[in-house]
């Protein structure tokens, strides 16, 4: 490492330590020449995940592109700041996280209102007003209309006794007992 005063190439690592970021480390280093100290830190470089966009063109994925389109749709709702960061952090996780080094717009789209849905359902029309290009008020009762029957159902899903429950164990019960 180069001496940022003195550009001299001899330098010693006095002190590392991770940083609170994650995937930082941060190192206090030593110029053998001029004797000043320095910082400097180091972290790891993700590959570039690229967005293939309706029209066929790759665009790099941009999380902060990302969290800004949710942070629209979560205007005035009661979503801090953190959530939508989160999710942001989350759905990058996700695409990392599947090793493929291009994904399509849609699917990034579909994550984001999955993870609206849950959210806010306000939030999740205004996205999906958006993303799914709504022309007129039939689209949007259309997609409120979808938006209720999965709220039933998730309802209907959660009232129904299961048959068969896992005892503490992870075991299932015998028959008749």
């Amino acid at each position: 490492m180069r001496c940022p005063i003195c550009h001299a190439e001899d330098t010693r690592v006095i002190e590392t330590r991770a940083s609170e970021e994650q995937g930082t480390i941060r190192r206090r280093r030593e110029c053998q020449e001029c004797r000043r100290r320095f910082t400097t830190y180091e972290r790891y470089e993700d590959p570039p995940l690229y967005i293939i966009k309706k029209d066929g063109r790759r665009e790099v994925f941009n999380r902060e592109k990302l969290v800004e389109g949710i942070t629209r749709a979560c205007q005035k709702r009661p979503i801090s700041r953190e959530v939508i960061e989160q999710v942001g952090y989350d759905i990058e996780r996700v695409l990392r996280d599947e090793l493929a080094d291009e994904n399509p717009s849609s699917y990034i789209g579909d994550l984001v209102m999955r993870r609206l849905r849950d959210l806010d359902e306000v939030a999740y029309v205004r996205f999906a007003s958006v993303y799914k290009e709504f022309r007129d008020l039939g689209s949007f009762v259309q997609e409120i209309e979808r938006l209720f029957q999965l709220a039933q159902q998730e309802r209907e899903d959660a009232s129904q006794p299961r048959l068969f429950e896992q005892n503490r164990s992870g075991e299932y019960p015998s028959p008749g007992a």
